[in-house]
């Protein structure tokens, strides 16, 4: 019927400093909608009901999120508040060597160690580890979880999220591989990596090989591909070689997480609500009615829902 099907429900935090510099450089910045500064959770117990962590204008960080967490009274009781800020005072003092010595303790492990009580996990931490890695706590590393935070708590904007103007291929992806294309890029759609063609005695990359049979040559081979399929495309070369295979067989402990871009069209208009909303569901990451926060799906009488399935 003409509605584009996106491959995931794409949201651009103030925390991507990468991101924001990319939209500058196409200068396309007027394609990213802001929405209010806010964290919004839908209600587990009260369905349609959302509740959300306010960041108030002018009030830079870390007090707007310390104003955030305090004046909402939904989710964490003052005592669990207490509780939960507590141990995240080495993280603020320790900064990027503290989070990244939590590597080894999954985020239920973490919690258990700094005395967090269970409706804390349940509360707040099973919805961020949903929304940032689509993963469970009690498998998601808490420096994944520790990281976000700091950007957060330390960036006056860093939680702020914001959608694109439209759908992502002509509103984002067509301006990128025009930028590409007047430097003197080349972009090759419809096909895909066949092999990497590697030196038989240094194992260096000489070429990469097409399915459709072209052979590309250049300077620098990047890959972007998820770790599941890159790991099928792994050169024997450079497994059975001592210098590289140390490097490549640590692969072997990163597997992919599944994970659905779901579309639900209703015909009728949904209770409206203009962001992006954490579903604190062991099911799902985070949802948005797209038909109120993307201009080119708008529709006022009708409502269209685009759900992260994360089982």
């Amino acid at each position: 019927d003409g509605d584009w099907i996106e491959t995931g429900l794409h949201i651009f935090f103030g925390a991507y400093p990468n991101m924001m510099n990319l939209f500058k450089e196409l200068n396309i910045e007027e394609r990213l909608q802001w929405k209010e500064h806010a964290m919004t959770f839908a209600m587990a117990k009260y369905p349609g009901e959302f509740t959300k962590f306010n960041f108030p204008k002018g009030l830079p960080a870390p007090f707007n999120m310390a104003y955030a967490i305090l004046s909402n009274d939904k989710m964490l009781t003052p005592v669990e508040k207490i509780q939960t800020g507590v141990p995240l005072v080495p993280m603020l003092l320790g900064g990027q060597d503290y989070i990244d010595a939590q590597d080894e303790l999954s985020v239920a492990q973490w919690m258990t160690k700094n005395g967090m009580p269970e409706s804390v996990r349940t509360e707040l931490f099973i919805a961020m580890g949903k929304a940032l890695d689509f993963i469970d706590s009690d498998k998601l590393s808490m420096t994944v979880i520790l990281t976000a935070m700091n950007r957060f708590i330390n960036e006056t904007h860093g939680s702020r999220t914001a959608f694109l103007d439209g759908n992502q291929p002509a509103r984002l992806c067509a301006p990128m591989a025009e930028h590409f294309t007047k430097l003197g890029g080349e972009v090759h759609v419809g096909t895909s990596l066949k092999k990497w063609i590697v030196n038989d005695v240094t194992g260096a990359v000489e070429g990469v090989e097409l399915t459709s049979g072209e052979v590309i040559v250049g300077d620098h081979y990047v890959s972007a591909m998820a770790v599941d399929a890159f790991k099928l495309s792994i050169p024997e070369k450079w497994l059975a070689d001592g210098n590289t295979k140390p490097f490549f067989t640590q692969l072997n402990e990163l597997k992919g997480i599944p994970v659905i871009n779901v579309h639900l069209w209703f015909n009728k208009k949904l209770k409206p609500y203009d962001g992006l909303v954490f579903s604190r569901s062991k099911l799902l990451s985070v949802y948005a009615d797209m038909s109120e926060c993307v201009k080119e799906y708008a529709d006022a009488e009708k409502s269209m829902l685009e759900l992260v399935f994360a089982p």
